[in-house]
């Protein structure tokens, strides 16, 4: 029979880019699995994320017992991809880990590539897609080819780690029965986070926080804000947080609507700080998975309008009515409307029940323990072995 596996596993993760939701939950598995004994390593993008994400991975180097190896990665396929695989391949030879976890698309094929010749050494290769080629519009030609490629790469896949109901749906419909181990392990938040968060003194009317993309709906919400004036009788004003590819675009739009001084771009900074730009956040995506900045909202006790995509309504859970369509500038601005004629404490009475929710539903311990354990029941069934030489077993958990 085999040995019991090893209490101490090594765990590398692979990811594009060092920003976002996406980093945000590799950050908070690789920190959580140190503290629970664990060696774990990244593979991450050199190309994205700028300053604040080289002071990330720099502080947590040290922590790293298998390292960080940074090397370009494209975000869309790219010739590059070939030598970004051998790269990886190379590396995670030299590793030998016991679990190898793709985040996203483009870190889930190279997390999972090498898998198709690397048949000497058989780690646990594991998958959280987060969206990526799963909010491509189905029947479009990205779509099909990403999907056929999702079918292709299950072939080397152990575990799937869905980080929502929605996208294990989605993943069922286009890609179907697979082999590999199938979860749902929601993302979480910390006690800290459920904290409320007050408005500053000079806080804007409405704020938005993530990346500066067509997915986000920004334009939508851009579109709006004429209506909203006519609605509520003043010019409402704008902080946008974040960064991306359309963000001179989206200045120009909101230069076209007549907005260009009501609309202010803050750059990129930590959610909570972010948090006491505005009254009301709002979140106008045409896509999402299960979006970081809606828990993190969520747990602040920060009002919201957003809209019913991906996997937001499991997080607004008995408040999901109050979501709205994507793509509606009238209606948008109708649900904004109605939160900037309320009272604080009105808008404040949803915002602490959809806190309370998100408090009992979305631990970070939870996320993290899912994980392991989806790590280990597909150990036990690939028939892993613990090897002589195996660092030290692992902390337990507190109950």
């Amino acid at each position: 029979m085999p040995k019991s596996q090893p209490a101490s596993l090594k765990i590398v993760h692979v990811l594009r880019a060092p920003l976002g939701g996406l980093f945000r939950h590799v950050l908070d598995l690789t920190r959580e699995q140190i503290e629970r004994g664990h060696q774990v390593g990244l593979i991450v993008d050199s190309s994205t994320g700028g300053s604040r994400a080289d002071e990330v991975l720099a502080d947590l180097a040290p922590r790293l017992a298998l390292g960080v190896l940074r090397a370009p990665m494209h975000r869309l396929p790219h010739a590059t991809d070939v030598s970004a695989i051998a790269r990886i391949s190379r590396r995670l030879a030299d590793l030998r880990p016991d679990v190898v976890h793709g985040h996203g698309a483009k870190g889930g094929a190279y997390a999972r590539l090498p898998g198709f010749w690397t048949f000497d050494q058989s780690p646990v290769r594991a998958y959280t897609p987060h969206g990526g080629s799963f909010n491509y519009k189905p029947g479009t030609l990205a779509h099909t080819g990403y999907m056929a490629v999702e079918s292709l790469l299950a072939r080397t896949t152990d575990l799937l780690l869905f980080e929502s109901a929605y996208i294990g749906r989605r993943y069922q419909t286009f890609i179907g029965d697979v082999d590999a181990l199938e979860r749902v392990i929601v993302n979480g938040v910390s006690p800290a986070e459920l904290v409320p968060v007050e408005p500053a003194p000079d806080a804007a009317d409405l704020f938005y926080i993530g990346e500066l993309r067509s997915a986000k709906g920004i334009d939508t919400l851009i579109d709006s804000l004429p209506m909203i004036e006519r609605k509520i009788g003043r010019r409402p004003t704008l902080v946008l947080v974040g960064s991306g590819p359309d963000r001179e675009q989206l200045q120009a739009h909101a230069a076209e609507v007549g907005f260009a001084e009501s609309v202010r771009f803050a750059g990129v900074m930590p959610a909570r700080e972010a948090f006491r730009l505005g009254h009301v956040l709002v979140v106008p995506s045409r896509a999402e998975s299960l979006p970081y900045v809606v828990l993190e909202a969520a747990g602040a006790s920060i009002p919201m309008v957003a809209t019913d995509v991906g996997g937001i309504p499991e997080i607004f859970g008995p408040c999901a009515s109050e979501l709205i369509r994507c793509d509606r500038p009238l209606t948008l601005a109708e649900a904004i409307a109605e939160k900037l004629g309320a009272t604080r404490e009105e808008n404040l009475v949803l915002a602490r029940r959809l806190a309370a929710f998100v408090g009992a539903k979305f631990t970070l311990s939870n996320m993290v323990e899912g994980v392991l354990d989806g790590y280990r029941e597909a150990l036990a069934r690939k028939g892993h072995m613990s090897e002589p030489g195996q660092a030290p077993p692992m902390r337990e958990a507190a109950e």
